[in-house]
């Protein structure tokens, strides 16, 4: 008797599971919302230099002060940081009368100075009332601030991806699912009322860890009580949980345009799942594996409870439930650390193109999703557009894996994303409409790269360092996010080059990821060996078709 089949005697897909599945998505749909809400808490106004101290007296309408204070860029805009040293009273004189390129001629010829923003900046705070950008000035000479933030933000679910997986491994899923939930709902509480940009940083630091270890733990705890049969079925429903997430956010932060009461707003429900999350069951899998048979065996009774079936409950033993986990017991006790995943050329090959697949699949996803006021739209629209696209995105990819298999899906979905990215250069700006549907394509094939890249390193890695493998792929992943959005401050140099990296990123491991081996329709691998026959077989294959 396997584990699977102790799970169906107790129910595998009764009142339980459901319940317990449930209860488990309902934080990953206000996950999104933490990811991305740096695209509406660090939305940059227009804005521009505020007027003399001299002239906050004066009976100067706005238009008429803004005039003189501030002169016009390229665009004949108002330029966003410098002023002039003095105020340009001739120019009201000329006002209505001449083009702001003539004006600009004749600032030229005046050869008036100009200075920063000595008393400040004001804001045109049409799309929010309040923002950090606006709050912390995070504009001109700070603005790389702002990328900073949501790198320090990734960091953290860097070091949480580190931390609460070896944790959870040691002290159970449960506990560190509970203490991830109060660390989201107090980290983000804490960054709601944050009184400087340093302490902000800092308790998104904190977000960025507890969304770690909500993520592991809340996914761990669904695959490891529920049948294999459905785990297919059960993740991606909780993919799309994440997908409703990023449409619920847009919505949120539609209807509250203060940055602190949307801060608090995506954190207060983790309070709730908090409350809740003292009924979940740890997992008896990880129980049986810990010595914990006892605890493991009540657990399972409650389960059977729940789903109605008390008597198949009671006839479970110690000696059944060690009997069922003979094979998992076993290989526990092998002693392999991330050092293996490099030991045989195979392993070599197969985790270096792996780890370049997800860390450009982050790169360019994250590039695209944190930087919605480059395309001119409307930044609600175009997150509702951004989110919804996900869902056509990871059916076309399930179908494609299915039949054409992972290689070839996997290869498509990066380079269809990059010439996507890099076509987009080639439009001029006005053309908003052709930009915007460039954008959605390439995210939503990068959505789907992503949907793959889960499923194709799983298959990939062998069984007794899967976890290891599959932690350190993520680790890719989380550095790719955390260096994107530094990227985007190589276009106050060269306005091309963040999208030419974007772009070329995941073509590059496009190229990588021909060279996995495919694995639609083989068994999963269980040692390292395992991994080297299926190579030696696929060549012995290809040598016997040749003849």
């Amino acid at each position: 008797m396997a584990f699977g089949d102790l799970l169906e005697q107790v129910g595998s897909t009764g009142r339980f599971q459901i319940l317990h599945v449930t209860l488990l998505c309902m934080p990953v749909l206000m996950m999104a919302s933490h990811n991305l809400l740096q695209n509406f808490v660090a939305n940059v106004p227009p804005h521009y230099c505020s007027a003399h101290r001299n002239l906050s007296g004066s009976p100067l309408s706005p238009q008429d002060t803004l005039l003189i204070t501030v002169p016009l860029d390229k665009s004949g805009k108002p330029e966003r940081c410098q002023r002039y040293v003095a105020p340009q009273w001739h120019l009201l004189e000329k006002n209505g009368t001449s083009s702001p390129e003539e004006e600009r001629d004749a600032e030229d010829g005046f050869d008036i100075d100009l200075q920063g923003c000595t008393d400040g900046w004001s804001y045109n705070m049409t799309e929010m009332t309040s923002t950090i950008i606006s709050d912390w000035h995070l504009v001109c000479d700070l603005r790389p601030l702002k990328e900073m933030g949501q790198t320090v933000y990734m960091g953290g679910v860097l070091v949480g991806a580190m931390v609460f997986g070896s944790l959870s491994d040691r002290y159970g899923r449960r506990i560190l699912l509970l203490i991830s939930n109060l660390l989201m709902a107090v980290g983000g509480t804490c960054a709601a009322f944050s009184t400087s940009f340093s302490l902000f940083c800092l308790f998104r630091f904190v977000c960025g860890m507890a969304l770690s270890g909500l993520g592991l733990n809340s996914f761990s705890l669904i695959v490891e009580w529920i049948p294999t049969r459905v785990r297919t079925v059960v993740g991606t429903g909780t993919g799309y949980c994440y997908t409703m997430g990023q449409l619920i956010l847009a919505a949120i932060a539609y209807f509250i345009r203060d940055w602190r009461w949307l801060t608090l707003a995506v954190s207060l429900p983790f309070y709730v799942s908090f409350l809740y999350s003292w009924w979940f069951l740890e997992s008896a899998r990880w129980l049986v594996l810990n010595n914990k048979s006892e605890q493991a065996i009540k657990n399972l009774k409650s389960v059977a409870r729940v789903n109605g079936r008390c008597e198949e409950g009671d006839k479970i033993d110690i000696e059944m439930l060690q009997e069922s986990m003979k094979k998992e017991m076993s290989c526990s006790r092998g002693n392999y650390s991330i050092l293996d995943l490099l030991r045989t050329p195979t392993m070599r090959k197969m985790t270096i193109c792996l780890s370049a697949v997800w860390l450009s699949t982050s790169f360019a996803y994250y590039g695209l999703a944190m930087d919605l006021q480059k395309f001119g739209v409307d930044i609600y629209l175009i997150q509702v557009i951004f989110g919804a696209v996900d869902i056509p995105a990871k059916v076309v990819i399930t179908v494609s894996m299915s039949f054409y298999g992972r290689r070839l899906s996997q290869c498509a979905a990066l380079i269809l994303s990059g010439v996507t990215i890099l076509a987009n250069l080639l439009v001029p700006y006005e053309q908003q409409t052709v930009r915007t549907c460039l954008a959605v394509i390439g995210k939503g094939c990068l959505a789907a790269s992503f949907n793959c890249c889960y499923l194709y390193a799983g298959e990939l890695f062998p069984t007794v360092i899967r976890q290891n493998g599959m932690g350190w792929v993520s680790m890719t992943a989380r550095v790719g996010a955390m260096v994107a959005p530094m990227v985007l401050l190589a276009g106050d140099y060269i306005a091309w080059l963040p999208g030419l990296i974007y772009g070329a990123a995941p073509i590059l491991s496009g190229v990588a990821a021909i060279f996995l081996p495919e694995t639609l329709g083989s068994p999963l691998p269980d040692t390292i060996q395992d991994v080297e026959d299926r190579k030696n077989r696929k060549t012995r294959e290809k040598k016997h078709k040749r003849v």
